[in-house]
């Protein structure tokens, strides 16, 4: 039996892939802005899932690929601990990031593995480190209590193709 304190925190949700979901505000950055080759895409399949897919190169020093989601407004995220990811993956190894402040240039991240199933992936809130163009920076982990963009990253050093499946990104 699990018991819940009346404080808990209920689900939040920070973005659901459904077929009438809306991708406006979902948008790729690679490597390509280095000059990199890399080239990742984010579409809907007909079930809704979100797919985060591509080509990985390494070719001018690239060698990821990303698809962030900017929040329609900064949420409040005071309470939660936990965010919680509905994904199916190809095997690979991905970068789950968050961002408390747009203008900051560094972002929190934590990397996670897929197995080729659909998996609940949990992931602590304070277990994201402050990272910036691949470097940990020496600063405390993530203690934010606002939310302003999620990300999905792709880099393992070495060309490949890959796909990633989405059904829904929330907080605990």
């Amino acid at each position: 039996m699990t018991l819940f304190l009346a404080t808990s925190m209920e689900a939040q949700t920070i973005f659901n892939f459904s077929t009438n979901a809306q991708l406006n505000n979902w948008y790729v950055v690679d490597d390509g802005v280095m000059g990199g080759r890399s080239k990742g895409s984010i579409r809907q399949d007909q079930e809704g899932y979100g797919i985060f897919a591509g080509k990985i190169s390494l070719e001018n020093y690239g060698g990821f690929s990303s698809v962030r989601y900017r929040l329609p407004e900064p949420m409040n995220i005071k309470g939660a601990t936990m965010v919680v990811l509905k994904i199916k993956g190809d095997g690979k190894n991905y970068q789950f990031r968050v961002s408390d402040q747009i203008r900051k240039r560094y972002s929190y991240i934590t990397t996670f593995s897929t197995d080729g199933s659909w998996q609940e992936i949990v992931i602590p809130l304070n277990s994201f480190y402050p990272s910036f163009r691949g470097r940990k920076l020496n600063m405390p982990n993530f203690s934010g209590t606002v939310l302003q963009e999620i990300t999905f990253l792709i880099g393992n050093k070495k060309t490949e193709d890959f796909e990633l499946l989405i059904d829904s990104i929330s907080l605990r």
